[in-house]
């Protein structure tokens, strides 16, 4: 899957994905995967 907007995401960070208009995702970043 691929975001439109890339997101700098930190542990623990909130985060919700947008696209046109609605919100199609979100969540709490848990473990950042590299």
């Amino acid at each position: 899957a691929e975001l439109i907007t890339p997101i700098a995401m930190e542990k623990e960070l909130r985060f919700a994905i947008r696209e046109g208009g609605r919100t199609v995702g979100a969540g709490v970043v848990s473990e950042i995967i590299e």
